[in-house]
């Protein structure tokens, strides 16, 4: 993994500038960093990572009262595996963005918008507590806290419902990384199993895709159909990403589940935010 380094680059001052007498102590010398990557290592496997960084993760439960196996999921999701480019050029393992109140190191990248501004940090170790005391000194978190450190669904669902990320599936991809790694064990246990993790590698959210036709798809218009949002379908076509509605569902339930704003779902699906759903109709979540 690619280690960070700050470099002080203090400006030359412009020619011709020269403070008045007596204004010399009131001089404000402003210093600008620049983020210096050094050689990159070898890319960590699944293992390696959970092995390295679950310790920690146990360690920030019982000091914030963070479950052990949400912050390993969002390290999991967030770096992927620390092999990410914010995780291997900046030691980023959650995505920060660098907002006003950020006075460290900022490394640039795409995301929602082009050029957006991340926090960047000299280790990995780093991005771990400053993810810990984020979580902690943010009021819009405070929820949070009020679950069991056992209970990483509430804790997934809450951070959604926060807006700590805009993936409508965010939560689900948490809980899905959770059990299909069996990190709820942390949680529990403060370890994993003495006989290690399962030599395969975790199924992505897209695991048990049905071949498209098999369960009255269309095959000429869906891609794929994928597995289940709480007992939902959930289906890729070509047009985006659709939640297949039960029986009594409205767009507000829609809404909870995905976190996707009522409105939102309204507008793309060209409906009353008070509509009734059928079951089976297929509504756009993005």
């Amino acid at each position: 993994m690619k280690r960070l380094f700050l470099q002080k680059i203090n400006p030359a001052p412009k020619a011709g500038f020269l403070p008045a007498a007596g204004a010399i102590l009131g001089v404000v010398f402003v210093t600008f960093f620049r983020v210096v990557p050094a050689v990159g290592q070898s890319s960590m496997s699944r293992a390696e990572y959970i092995e390295r960084y679950s310790p920690i993760a146990v360690a920030h439960a019982e000091k914030y009262g963070i479950p052990a196996s949400i912050k390993m999921a969002q390290g999991i999701l967030e770096s992927g595996y620390g092999n990410g480019t914010l995780a291997r050029e900046a030691n980023s393992h959650f995505n920060i963005k660098a907002r006003s109140d950020w006075r460290g190191a900022v490394v640039y990248h795409d995301d929602d918008l082009p050029g957006e501004g991340f926090r960047a940090y000299d280790t990995p170790e780093d991005s771990w507590i400053d993810h810990s005391e984020y979580l902690a000194r943010q009021p819009r978190y405070d929820s949070l806290f009020r679950h069991d450190v056992t209970d990483y669904r509430s804790w997934a669902r809450g951070l959604k419902n926060a807006g700590y990320a805009t993936d409508p599936l965010y939560a689900e991809k948490l809980i899905r990384v959770i059990e299909d790694n069996e990190l709820w064990r942390l949680d529990r246990d403060g370890v994993l199993p003495s006989g290690g993790l399962k030599s395969e590698p975790a199924p992505s959210l897209t695991a048990g895709i049905v071949a498209a036709g098999t369960d009255g798809i269309d095959v000429d218009h869906f891609v794929v159909a994928m597995n289940h949002l709480d007992g939902r379908a959930l289906l890729r076509t070509t047009d985006g990403l659709f939640i297949v509605a039960r029986a009594g569902d409205t767009l507000a339930r829609i809404s909870e589940l995905t976190g996707v704003r009522t409105g939102r779902l309204a507008r793309i699906n060209r409906m009353q935010k008070k509509s009734s759903l059928a079951a089976g109709q297929r509504i756009k979540i993005e």
